[in-house]
């Protein structure tokens, strides 16, 4: 964290409840439908084998989902 702020780079946070939305669209799913909605999402060949990678890239893939909404509405305003 202090080398990102250090860099002036922008840090984003998501709860977990967001996160598992944006990848199954149930904030309350299970590791396991997150590590398969993430292989289905990024048409991955595996599933990625441990819950940490699954969590980084449905981490990844809600800061995408997000950041497209914000640029829609910042375009429409």
């Amino acid at each position: 964290m202090a080398a990102v702020a250090e860099a002036n780079l922008p840090v984003y946070e998501y709860s977990p409840l967001e996160v598992k939305c944006a990848v199954t669209g149930y904030g309350r799913a299970e590791k396991p439908q997150v590590q398969q909605m993430v292989s289905a999402l990024l048409k991955l060949q595996v599933i990625p084998e441990t819950y940490d990678a699954s969590d980084a890239l449905a981490i990844a893939i809600c800061h995408a989902h997000s950041n497209r909404l914000k640029h829609a509405v910042a375009g429409r305003s």
